[in-house]
């Protein structure tokens, strides 16, 4: 028995066994499952399993923490104990009758966009590198100046950098119909005829170049380039549409009718209604966003630095990640992901002190590790295996976190991308950056790694804690 799947049974005994298990799903780094029994977990039991970095419940879903690639592999193990029909099925309506109208909904959003995330990381990276390769500096190095650089070359790099935030509502829509029940290609579709080529470009009426289409003297019609809420909403309403269609269509017209009939219902809604309302909704929480971002003596970087942990733990960060799209749209650069570096990089240094200074063998092989993983970006199993069990070395990494934020604040820092931090995220800031972005990142460790030392953890504390 491979390593992995040992281990996927040992969660699926812990939690009480498979007929104690509704769905299996997974993010980034955790496991996410729909239990029916609470009381059958051995909580304990879980935490001891290889590889487990902490467990908690949240939002009606029992999250293991196992870490970014390693939740991959022991998701796939334990779809082979017979879970396949119930990640798709049984977890959507399992999930519906977990925690109250506000969970729900920001679960659903997170679903969403956790498949779309490794695209918008990787134009995020290719934006730092055409930053990189156009730079005075690098091309005098080769002998080279920015006139010397080919239209081709340039044209090459747009087609990397622009391809995935043009048909962004394409991909939101085809990922809202897989996670409410629709038929996914048919929200891929409905997603390309919101930028289709036949309507105005959004980004050159926003330029003010071009003016939108108007329907009935009133209805502004445009596409909706890097447009995140129109095709969002557009996918719920059309996964019910189309569900809808479906049942009262016979079968032998069902191929036909169903995708033909929801497309022209949808399309019709999206372009007259769900998109002026949506679009226009999306412009207000820009604005606020930038009058956060704007505030004087680096108070968004404290407020923002110092709080973003705390949201983590909910497991609902990924509502921002609509915030930072429409950041990258408007300014080509993302001041929100500069901040939040700061407060993911205050947590590993708050683990490191603690891997450091505890003289338990157990502790450090699970704090030195957890520190790591929060340097590449990933918290999780810092938070949750070490400093919120401690209590106050996660405070250390919050007001690292207001620290560093701060420092990204009042210098202006502004990532070329999203989703990726601390050293992952210096390929968001190659763009003549890269100095501020290590500091910022050092100013956030050195403050909680020295707070965690001198005051947030002794191993005479952690006994009491772990003996209550």
């Amino acid at each position: 028995m491979s390593e992995n799947k040992r281990i996927a049974k040992e969660i699926i005994e812990a939690v009480g066994g498979e007929e104690n298990i509704s769905s299996v799903a997974h993010c980034a780094t955790r496991l996410r499952l729909i239990i029916d029994d609470r009381s059958k977990i051995d909580q304990e039991g879980i935490e001891n399993i290889d590889k487990v970095k902490g467990a908690f419940y949240n939002s009606g879903q029992y999250q293991v923490i196992l870490g970014t690639g390693t939740v991959n592999r022991i998701h796939e193990e334990m779809l082979k104990f017979g879970f396949e029909g119930s990640t798709k099925s049984e977890a959507k309506k399992e999930g519906v009758k977990k925690g109250n109208v506000i969970q729900r909904a920001i679960r659903s959003f997170g679903d969403v966009f956790v498949p779309i995330i490794p695209i918008l990381v990787a134009t995020g990276l290719f934006m730092g590198l055409r930053g990189l390769v156009v730079q005075e500096q690098i091309l005098e190095i080769f002998g080279l100046a920015p006139e010397d650089i080919s239209e081709n070359f340039l044209l090459f790099t747009q087609i990397l950098t622009d391809t995935a935030f043009i048909f962004l509502p394409a991909l939101v829509a085809w990922s809202t119909f897989r996670v409410f029940g629709g038929t996914p290609i048919i929200g891929l579709v409905l997603g390309l005829m919101l930028v289709s080529p036949a309507l105005p470009n959004a980004w050159d009426v926003a330029g003010g170049g071009v003016e939108p289409i108007m329907f009935a003297g009133f209805i502004p019609v445009v596409g909706y380039q890097a447009s995140v809420l129109p095709a969002f909403i557009a996918g719920i309403i059309g996964a019910k549409v189309e569900r809808f269609i479906r049942k009262r269509t016979p079968e032998a017209l069902d191929l036909i009718v169903t995708p033909f009939l929801t497309l022209l219902v949808m399309i019709t809604l999206a372009l007259f209604l769900i998109g002026p309302i949506f679009h226009a909704l999306e412009g207000v929480i820009l604005e606020a966003t930038l009058s956060v971002l704007a505030w004087p003596f680096g108070l968004s970087g404290i407020l923002i630095g110092g709080l973003n942990q705390i949201i983590v733990i909910t497991g609902v960060h990924h509502i921002f990640n609509l915030l930072e799209i429409q950041l990258l749209d408007e300014l080509g650069a993302n001041p929100y992901n500069a901040i939040v570096t700061a407060a993911v990089a205050a947590q590993g240094g708050a683990t490191l002190a603690v891997g450091l200074k505890t003289k338990s063998k157990k502790l450090k092989a699970l704090a030195l590790p957890s520190s790591f993983s929060a340097f590449l970006g990933i918290t999780e199993p810092a938070i949750f295996g070490v400093n919120l069990r401690y209590v106050k070395p996660f405070i250390a990494g919050l007001i690292g976190g207001a620290a560093g934020g701060f420092v990204a604040s009042i210098s202006g820092l502004a990532g070329t991308g999203m989703a990726i931090t601390v050293i992952p995220g210096t390929l968001l800031y190659l763009n003549e950056q890269i100095f501020m972005y290590i500091l910022v990142n050092l100013v956030a460790i050195a403050v909680a790694f020295v707070l965690t030392w001198m005051f947030g953890y002794s191993d005479k504390e952690a006994e009491k804690i772990t003996e209550e």
